[in-house]
């Protein structure tokens, strides 16, 4: 029986169940007509019935109604903590004040039961598309019927261009309900990111085509989701456990008062190593099973199939492996990843938290390689900083590090490696490469800034090249929507509130930059069709991945794959970041090239006999043949 069951719904009755504090000196639930209401229709006392367990019940038929819970502290002389939904509310009312009493068995759209998880069968055949449901759908270019809803991604247009593309996964920016838009004027210019949780169990209202009515925004939200998984994509949602929107009105601290969050110790202080003000306790036991409940409950009732979890690094390394046992019980293949780190310091043992130096610890669990993206684009903290891809020596070895998926290779010296002096991957699948995200300047801006005063078609090669590692090395490649258009953000750093102006995905670009896309699509299938680029296995990878001789800041690398299955039996690929071709040297034989001068064609673009072969100017080439 779920823990955190809080509204049991049927016909004749409507159990509320609470976890609150044992010397409570009350906990009411009010029940509404409807969710602007003014005074109640009926008000029930709970009562203890385990530890930290509250429950009450009312007869008849209550569906449709509204309800809040209210705790009252010891000694607190009638005070309540203010009305809430409570923390593990199913469905809510606009801007999610109250909570709903539905049946869900009603919100599921026809064919539901029959929905299939596309299979996967190891994290590194994903290709992951990072999106947010306006910017994706919003501009006029786009054609949407449903801008900055959930119903964009179940129209014809939206499904045949990902499928164009070539991904197999999603990530959703934070779709579940957040705090910082009015539900009740969709019409008035708002936006964000929703890194601001208010019911984390619950799907955003500003997102379905009515807010006002509980169930709509859970029907749309699994009918996107029927459309992506029906299409032969994955749905990953971004998870935000580690903090809330506001501490002292949040739903955790109205039930519970000072329990779900740290505090520095040794005072009353919060802890935030969030960088939002609070950081969430992972660690002590209600908090965790809220996170493996709240999860689960994803998976179960909406079919998602994976999370992304932020700053990984402020929750505990076994409040994230308990969650990854979790959803193994349901189904092994759903990813689990998240960023290595925190925005500052937590009020927990550095050693004890989920950070990417722990990884190793945590199988089945992926993290952000920062290490890759820096070293091939520039530090994230200046953004003028350029790396490998301007030709810099002292990254190649951390490209390297990360082509291999982060895990011990004979041939990666990591004392030339950025961040970290050990390897912090077990399997190449524990590693996520990416160079950019919806944090921090997205890649065709920072590639404005730090390669100032360059041609567009410079810049789009350099955007092409910097993408080609991420693609075709051994960890789980991530990709941030639009980019493959060459999507621009006006040079907007932190973009998360932002206007559309700022934030939408503009299509046009689809037929300025055909070239871009053409080579994002070219890649992506290469990796889709030889298993060789996503082996999936540690000891393969160091087997079977060989780094070739080649001139200062030229990577280079053999693959094997005859000995992994791929029916190309030697692969090679070389990557030349400077500003003047480059010679290597390789075996004799001949090759077919399928990667050359900015275009991919996995049929073949030409012929090369070996000896040696000319890679361009801030180009990649991949050939395979050599027999």
């Amino acid at each position: 029986m779920p823990r955190f069951n809080e509204m049991e719904y049927s016909p004749q009755q409507t159990v509320f169940t609470l976890n609150a504090p044992d010397d409570a000196g009350g906990v009411l639930v009010r029940i509404y007509a409807s969710a602007t209401a003014e005074h109640p229709l009926h008000t029930l006392s709970l009562f203890r019935i385990d530890h930290e367990r509250w429950t009450s019940y009312v007869s008849g038929d209550m569906l449709g109604r509204f309800y809040t819970f209210e705790v009252f502290p010891k000694g607190a002389e009638g005070r309540g903590m203010g009305e809430c939904p409570g923390t593990f509310a199913k469905a809510v009312g606009v801007n999610g004040l109250r909570a709903a009493i539905i049946d869900l068995k009603q919100t599921c759209p026809p064919g539901w039961e029959q929905d299939v998880r596309p299979s996967v069968e190891n994290p590194c055949d994903l290709v992951v598309y990072e999106l947010h449901l306006r910017d994706f759908s919003v501009h006029p270019s786009g054609h949407s019927l449903h801008k900055g809803k959930y119903l964009a991604l179940t129209e014809p247009g939206a499904i045949f261009y990902l499928k164009s593309l070539g991904i197999n996964a999603v990530q959703l920016q934070p779709v579940f309900d957040f705090s910082s838009i009015d539900e009740a004027h969709s019409e008035w210019a708002q936006y964000n990111w929703g890194y601001d949780p208010q019911n984390y169990n619950v799907p955003e209202g500003s997102y379905s085509t009515d807010a006002c009515r509980p169930e709509v925004r859970i029907r749309e939200f699994k009918q996107m989701v029927m459309a992506l998984h029906t299409a032969g994509i994955r749905v990953i949602m971004d998870v935000v456990y580690n903090h809330c929107a506001d501490t002292e009105d949040s739903n955790f601290q109205r039930t519970y008062p000072d329990y779900y969050f740290r505090k520095t110790p040794g005072t009353e202080q919060l802890s935030n190593g969030s960088g939002c003000g609070n950081e969430t306790a992972s660690e002590r036991p209600l908090m965790r099973q809220y996170m493996i409940e709240s999860v689960c409950y994803w998976v179960k009732e909406y079919h998602v199939d994976g999370f992304r979890f932020d700053l990984m690094g402020v929750h505990d390394v076994e409040t994230m492996k308990a969650i990854r046992k979790a959803l193994d019980g349901i189904d092994p293949s759903i990813t689990m990843y998240g960023e290595g780190w925190s925005a500052g310091d937590c009020a927990l043992d550095y050693h004890l938290l989920a950070t990417k130096q722990a990884v190793r610890q945590m199988p089945g669990i992926s993290a952000f390689g920062n290490d890759m993206r820096d070293a091939i684009r520039g530090d994230f903290s200046d953004d003028r900083a350029s790396a490998w891809l301007a030709g810099r020596p002292g990254y190649a070895e951390t490209v390297k590090f990360g082509i291999v998926g982060g895990i011990s290779h004979p041939q990666i010296n990591m004392s030339a490696v950025n961040y970290c002096q050990e390897p912090w991957a077990e399997q190449p699948s524990q590693y996520v490469s990416y160079v950019s995200c919806h944090d921090d300047l997205c890649l065709a801006d920072r590639l404005r800034i730090s390669f100032p005063n360059t041609p567009a078609e410079t810049l789009v090669r350099l955007d092409q090249l910097a993408q080609t590692p991420v693609l075709l090395g051994q960890g789980i490649p991530f990709l941030y929507a639009g980019e493959e258009v060459f999507r621009d953000k006006k040079r907007v750093r932190n973009a998360y509130r932002s206007p559309d102006a700022v934030n939408q995905i503009n299509w046009e670009n689809l037929q300025r930059y055909p070239e871009l896309f053409l080579y994002y699509r070219g890649l992506i299938q290469l990796r889709m069709e030889h298993k060789a680029f996503r082996m999936g296995n540690a000891d393969w990878v160091r087997h079977h991945l060989h780094f070739i001789s080649a001139p200062a800041n030229v990577v280079a690398f053999r693959l094997d794959g005859e000995a992994v299955g791929d029916t190309w039996p030697i692969i090679y690929v070389i990557l030349n970041p400077n500003p003047r071709a480059r010679k290597v040297t390789i075996p004799s034989g001949r090759y077919t090239v399928v990667c050359k001068n900015g275009k991919v064609n996995p049929c073949g673009l030409s012929t090369h006999r070996g000896g040696t072969i000319s890679v361009g100017a801030r180009q990649a080439v991949v050939f395979h043949g050599g027999k």
